[in-house]
């Protein structure tokens, strides 16, 4: 037995684990990462991040939290002073009567979203998923055993309907996943649709989990949705899955929250106890701190989102004149969803065989859109400088034309 090798392949994994995938976003933003170690002139086209420091109020408050000694454990939940500032934003900036003991804190976003699935769906139950989905939403519905029901919504340009829901709901149905600003697709569901689709779930018995962390991302006239704001007979068929990480370029700082009715709340808070029980006590306060101050929140906020627009505005009639490449104008988040259809064939038979000659020939990192659920499409974030983007724009018409 002190053969490694042999230790090694006698060890079994479970099986909820060995059917997941790997992040396919996390893994091209590896690729990107490992090619500037080697010295390689990358144009990382992949980040799903802000490129964007933490404003520095923040970063003050946590300071303040760590020299007032918040570096002890806190409520699973979080912060007395992180729930009621999350309500009270909810209620000054949305006008939504969220109560605190309807908040919980989370790692992030996709805590968030692990939590509300794993306390919810049981196995042999159906998941509704719209396509393009971000890619972590069919893995965690994996982990629970229940089966992914897709649906395609190329149809609507990449808006899910409520006629959509309606026709995709069985009997077996017990959970929708929506999210708007769409990640990949950039997508933003109009107010009234998302709430037919939220009506025509619960009426059916169905629960939703709206994914919100693009919600501040939104650019006009586009308009900004919560599912907060719906009256308390259809709230309570919804769990909100928020973050700090996108809207307040907070990544690294792994904070979110969710929303949902206290019973659900309550299953939440039970599995997140025996996880990671809470994120970091002084990152809950400075969070708490800085909704507090809205002015400077909504200035940081806007600062971020005119950079994306004028980002976005460059970018997306810059793709369009590339001939193959096919892309709408996205009315939120920070991607460009790129059809490349139009060029497979002979040279590329996939969108990664495209992606991966893009990246081999000119460095430049991009998505391919399998990991969403949409083979035939490349994702490129703009979350990046716009010299970046000019360079990007050049690279790939260029590889287009060789």
């Amino acid at each position: 037995m002190n053969d490694r090798s042999a230790i090694a392949k006698e060890m079994k994994f479970a099986r909820n684990i060995l059917k997941m995938k790997g992040s396919s976003t996390l893994k091209a933003a590896q690729t990107a990462t490992r090619l500037k170690e080697e010295g390689k002139d990358v144009i990382d086209l992949t980040v799903g991040e802000p490129d964007f420091d933490t404003p520095q109020f923040i970063k003050d408050y946590a300071l303040e939290g760590l020299q007032k000694g918040i570096t002890k454990y806190t409520p699973t939940a979080g912060l007395k002073t992180f729930k009621e500032s999350i309500s009270e934003y909810y209620s000054e900036v949305f006008g939504a009567d969220v109560s605190p003991n309807e908040v919980a804190a989370s790692c992030g976003g996709k805590q968030a979203l692990f939590n509300a699935i794993n306390t919810l769906v049981d196995e042999g139950e159906e998941v509704l998923i719209p396509k393009p989905y971000w890619v972590t939403f069919p893995e965690i519905v994996n982990f629970v055993g229940a089966e992914n029901v897709f649906i395609d919504t190329e149809e609507t340009d990449f808006v899910l309907t409520a006629d959509q829901v309606r026709d995709a709901i069985t009997p077996k149905t017990r959970l929708l996943i929506v999210n708007s600003p769409n990640n990949p697709t950039g997508r933003v569901i109009p107010p009234v649709e998302m709430r037919k689709i939220i009506e025509t779930c619960a009426e059916r018995g169905v629960y939703v989990i709206t994914d919100e962390c693009y919600l501040l991302f939104v650019y006009p006239p586009g308009e900004i949705f919560t599912a907060a704001v719906l009256p308390e007979e259809l709230r309570k068929y919804v769990c909100i899955a928020g973050s700090f990480s996108k809207s307040f370029a907070m990544t690294g700082w792994r904070i979110g929250y969710t929303i949902a009715g206290e019973e659900w709340t309550k299953q939440m808070l039970k599995l997140q106890s025996h996880s990671a029980s809470h994120p970091t006590s002084f990152v809950q306060y400075a969070c708490a701190r800085a909704l507090q101050n809205s002015d400077a929140m909504g200035n940081a906020v806007g600062e971020m989102l005119a950079e994306y627009e004028r980002r976005r505005d460059y970018l997306i009639p810059e793709l369009q004149k590339i001939d193959g490449l096919k892309t709408e104008m996205p009315e939120g988040a920070f991607y460009a969803f790129v059809d490349v259809r139009d060029l497979l064939g002979d040279r590329f038979a996939t969108s990664n065989d495209f992606a991966e000659g893009l990246l081999s020939s000119e460095f430049v990192v991009t998505t391919d859109g399998a990991g969403f659920g949409a083979d035939g499409f490349v994702r490129i974030s703009y979350a990046t400088s716009m010299e970046n983007l000019k360079r990007a724009v050049e690279k790939i018409a260029g590889f287009i034309d060789q």
